[in-house]
Formats: structure tokens, sequence, C-alpha cells
């Protein structure tokens, strides 16, 4: 086994609780499936959120889908002039059976425009 980085990130609509918690949820769950793992392989997970999202914290949607050993983690992206608003990013270690270039990050929403480098 090794330990990978999978990356991820969604855009949402408003900061609001509800709002970041579906768009966290949402991209759990496609970060998950794609690279078929469970939260038995993840060793930790960073979740940041752009300045304009204070509503709620990401990782409590971790929480809410079990992630209830995993340590997670959530800080603030840096204010950059004319980055992206409202944008939620994962980062979760994983070990994993598969090379690096066999894993699949994940763009999802407003936020794919950030990646156009990767197949969605």
């Amino acid at each position: 086994m090794a330990v990978r980085a999978l990356r991820g990130a969604i855009q949402v609509d408003e900061n609001t609780r509800d709002a970041i918690l579906e768009g966290t949820t949402e991209l759990i769950k496609a970060v998950m499936h794609r690279n078929a793992i469970t939260p038995d392989d993840l060793i930790s997970v960073i979740f940041t959120a752009t300045p304009d999202l204070d509503a709620e914290f990401p990782a409590y949607a971790a929480r809410l889908l079990g992630f209830t050993d995993v340590p997670l983690l959530c800080t603030t992206e840096i204010g950059v002039p004319g980055a992206m608003p409202r944008v939620l990013r994962i980062m979760a270690h994983a070990e994993v059976d598969r090379p690096r270039a066999d894993l699949h990050h994940v763009y999802l929403r407003g936020a794919a425009a950030l990646r156009r480098d990767l197949p969605q």
C-alpha cells in the first residue's frame, strides 16, 4: 500500500450551512466513488473554503457521513483577488494499492473550470 493524496473542489451557490454541507457531501462522495475508496482507507482529510464561505465547517459533512475516526481539518484558502468565489476544496490522504496515475481528482460544478486539464 502507498499513501496517496486525492484532490477535489466544488463551487457552491451561497454561503449557507445547507449549501456548504450539501456541496461538501457531494464532493466527498464523488472523490470516494471515483477512486473506489472507503473511510477505512483514509489517513486524514483537509478541507479548505474560500474566505466567503463561513456558515459551516466543511468537515462536519464528513462527520455526518460517518467519518468519525478520520482526522479532519478545516482551513481558509488565501483570498487571492479575482479568484473563483464560494469554492470548497478537499485533499484526502489515503492508503491505496494503485499508482498515482490511476487516481482521479474531482472538480464539480463551477470548480471544473479550475482544472480543465483533468478529465471530468
